[in-house]
């Protein structure tokens, strides 16, 4: 069974372009939130701002004996990397860049962390003619290659996502984001599926997670959930339910069954504990839920391609 994370930057202040619904919160009031989430096995840690003062992590994750899931690296900086990080034309700032993230894969390797998740969302452009594709390309390739053969043994996981704050991202779907790890050709760089941004950008989820594994780059996962408008970083289920049925079956078949889910959701005015509980609850029957298919059935379903047929027999699941 998958363990349960909570990305700590959803821990304190939360906003969105026009109002902040949470208060901002130092990191021992986050593990205080953390503390009330029942289901909990463990945080996603966010650098830089969690990795402040290491030994006040170190004694906080100990008292609890929580595990972590990933590190998250934050390459979007107010005041720095405008443009771009990865890909910023200043070779000075791309080698900035690879120096602070290595120093993070080294600081998640003293916890005993060996994933680092990053979700490139200032790689990109806004307007026609603003950028040459192909140096986008080029200088992150060069990056995220310099960044992988520093530590092989710590995984880096891309979260690809269709735009913002860029109108367009440079990785914004599954399979241009295969293709570029393909294209670097390191081992140790796969992929951050976040369900929420999959749904966002018209993928099927479960699809994206059989193209990632065969590939074998499926390295991480994130739930979430939307209306396909916009990533609106909801409760896993509240949209979605057979896409996220079929998700977790499908991750099952492919053999991601003892591993992390980690979660982005977004509690707004609500009681962000309770969000994150009844997000975990409800994930637990989800699963549940995918497990009550017979592997069998489904396979003769799915060799007929009969929508009648499959539909009846996931409804006839329901109590």
């Amino acid at each position: 069974m998958n363990k349960l994370a909570v990305i700590t930057g959803f821990l304190g202040e939360v906003r969105n372009r026009y109002m902040q619904y949470q208060s901002d919160r130092v990191l021992q009031d986050k593990f205080a939130v953390a503390d009330r989430i029942e289901g909990l096995d463990g945080l996603e840690l966010c650098y830089p701002g969690d990795f402040g003062d290491m030994d006040l992590l170190r004694a906080l994750l100990d008292e609890r004996g929580w595990g972590i899931a990933a590190v998250n690296y934050r390459s979007r900086r107010t005041g720095q990397w405008l443009r771009g990080s990865f890909t910023s034309a200043d070779p000075n700032e791309r080698q900035a860049l690879v120096d602070d993230c290595r120093r993070a894969m080294d600081l998640a390797a003293e916890l005993g962390c060996h994933r680092i998740t990053t979700c490139p969302l200032n790689e990109g452009h806004d307007y026609p003619f603003e950028a040459d594709y192909r140096d986008l390309y080029r200088y992150a390739e060069e990056t995220f290659a310099a960044v992988c053969a520093h530590n092989p043994d710590v995984r880096i996981c891309i979260e690809y996502k269709w735009n913002d704050p860029r109108a367009r991202c440079l990785l914004g779907g599954a399979g241009e984001t295969l293709a570029f790890c393909q294209a670097v050709d390191a081992p140790n760089l796969g992929v951050t599926l976040d369900v929420g941004h999959a749904l966002y950008g018209r993928e099927r989820p479960a699809q994206s997670a059989a193209m990632l594994a065969r590939a074998n780059r499926l390295f991480y996962v994130h739930l979430n959930d939307n209306d396909r408008c916009w990533d609106w970083d909801m409760i896993p289920g509240a949209y979605h339910l057979w896409e996220f049925v079929e998700f977790f079956y499908y991750l099952c078949e492919l053999g991601y069954t003892d591993d992390w889910y980690g979660y982005d959701v977004f509690a707004k005015e609500h009681d962000t504990a309770e969000t994150f509980s009844t997000s975990f609850a409800i994930t637990r029957k989800l699963e549940r839920l995918a497990e009550r298919l017979d592997r069998d059935t489904v396979a003769e379903l799915t060799a007929a391609r009969n929508p009648a047929r499959s539909l009846l027999y996931l409804y006839d699941l329901l109590p």
